[in-house]
């Protein structure tokens, strides 16, 4: 099967979340098991193509934008550690600036940008020869391009048999664009605007028109698509997406544990698998070590850990309220690894300085530090308000890191509460979002983390946990199936 990927990240050429891990992973599994994808993200000027070994073609696109046409080069490289052909859209005036949406506000063109971006995509797949059979979209980002393959090269024989998925990685992010510049942009004109698949309230929603226009659409959890059909979750777009409910399917993101694997993990200071356990805790004395603790610190003490955009979807609102609890009566040592709002990184900021060697906080993101703290840590908090999938909980279950998660999304189909009397489960969950029951569940889990019977079970059933993304492609692959019937 052609696959043509479509997305605004890719790890680790560009990357601000989950969806850069994604496009890396999926890809290359569909091409072990015999599949043929290529993968398409704007060059950004952040990118080193000198380090990943991209080069410039020859090869140049014509996108026609309004009335007009523009124009990007290609460059050519591979998923970095892969045999997946990899594109690089270059076009100055786009994507040669700092950042790759704006940060910490959006570009104000961002409309145009990715209405350009979804279009070359189609472009750039003709300029290869290459004929899809699936065009794989990533967030509203990409999403014109499903609108795209559905109108302007509908009756274009080069796409007759390509199905369009959209992959939702997070509803929240919608892509609001004023419907007088996106609608020219796209070529469409404004006269059909109102009540149309583009509009939700006077705008274009540039999530709304994909979840319309594609033949298939996906979550990155089962509970996540079940979940934004409601009112608390939809983010607005419930309506659609319960017109659309026959086709929204959930398919669980898979953990790539070529990269996330404490057996063969090049960042970590001693590797271990569930057999050799022990050697867990020395790559937590090593850590604390590091960071300037000592024998008469307690270096015992569970260390509890957030890797985590600091964001109030990410449950760091109802942290705040007791953090600062646990650290002055000495429950845990807590250590951080995220960047996002500057009022949240004035709290941990404010944290360092009143309990020095209590907090352990990285603002910023690293990837070696990330799996450092991951592989040091007892517990990993997540208390997200939601979590379309999350990452995070399946690399901290490989190293036997013992998840505190909130029971929302992928969160929910990924962690099963530990029950002392029957030894089976992998973490902790809390069901409301509030703080005291986020507190009940960090009691209970530190209260096994004294228990050496219970801490060694639940530790072993983390890490003999597999999220691989080997199945997530393989699911892909039959929603990708059940999307060819269609068209």
């Amino acid at each position: 099967m052609n696959i043509l990927v479509a997305s605004a990240e890719m790890a680790p050429l560009a990357k601000t979340g989950g969806l850069a891990d994604v496009v890396q992973a999926l890809p290359t599994e569909w091409k072990k098991q015999g599949h043929n994808p290529i993968v398409v993200i704007p060059k950004y000027s952040s990118i080193d193509t000198n380090k990943y070994g991209f080069e410039p073609t020859n090869i140049v696109i014509c996108v026609p934008i309004s009335h007009w046409m523009e124009y990007a080069r290609l460059w050519k490289g591979k998923i970095p550690g892969s045999d997946v052909p990899c594109y690089l859209v270059e076009n100055q005036d786009y994507f040669n600036r700092n950042g790759i949406y704006g940060d910490p506000n959006e570009f104000f063109d961002n409309d145009r940008r990715f209405i350009f971006f979804s279009r070359a995509v189609l472009e750039t797949a003709k300029s290869l020869n290459f004929k899809p059979d699936i065009l794989h979209a990533h967030d509203f980002h990409t999403a014109f391009s499903i609108a795209f393959l559905k109108t302007h090269y509908r009756n274009d024989d080069f796409f007759r048999n390509c199905a369009g998925v959209f992959t939702i990685h997070n509803l929240a992010y919608q892509g609001w664009f004023k419907p007088q510049r996106a609608m020219d942009f796209a070529c469409f004109g404004t006269q059909n605007f109102k009540g149309s698949w583009f509009e939700k309230n006077n705008s274009v929603n540039a999530m709304k028109t994909a979840i319309m226009f594609a033949d298939k659409i996906t979550t990155v959890s089962p509970t996540y698509s079940r979940e934004i059909r409601w009112d608390y979750y939809g983010e607005g777009l419930q309506e659609p997406l319960n017109k659309r409910s026959a086709d929204l399917i959930g398919v669980l993101n898979g953990a790539d544990y070529t990269a996330w694997n404490p057996a063969t993990d090049k960042y970590i200071f001693n590797k271990y698998d569930a057999k050799s356990l022990a050697k867990k805790q020395d790559n937590k004395y090593a850590f604390l070590a590091e960071k300037g603790l000592h024998k008469e610190d307690n270096l015992d003490l569970p260390l509890v850990c957030v890797i985590s955009r600091l964001a109030e979807q990410k449950g760091i609102d109802i942290l705040m309220y007791k953090l600062e609890h646990y650290l002055f009566y000495g429950n845990f040592r807590f250590a951080l690894v995220g960047t996002g709002d500057q009022r949240y990184i004035e709290y941990f900021n404010y944290l360092s300085w009143k309990y020095p060697g209590k907090i352990l906080s990285h603002i910023g993101y690293s990837n070696p530090l990330a799996h450092q703290t991951i592989c040091a840590s007892d517990f990993i908090l997540l208390p997200s308000r939601y979590e379309p999938c999350g990452l995070t909980q399946m690399y901290a279950l490989k190293y036997g890191t013992i998840p505190i998660v909130r029971s929302t999304g992928g969160l929910a189909d990924t962690i099963r509460e530990y029950v002392p009397g029957s030894d089976l489960g992998n973490g902790f969950l809390f069901i409301n979002y509030n703080h005291e029951d986020m507190d009940f569940a960090i009691r209970r889990a530190l209260h096994i983390y004294y228990d050496k019977h219970h801490w060694d079970k639940v530790r072993q059933n983390a890490m003999q946990s597999d999220f691989s993304v080997a199945d997530a492609a393989k699911k892909y692959i039959e929603v990708f199936r059940w999307a060819k019937e269609k068209i």
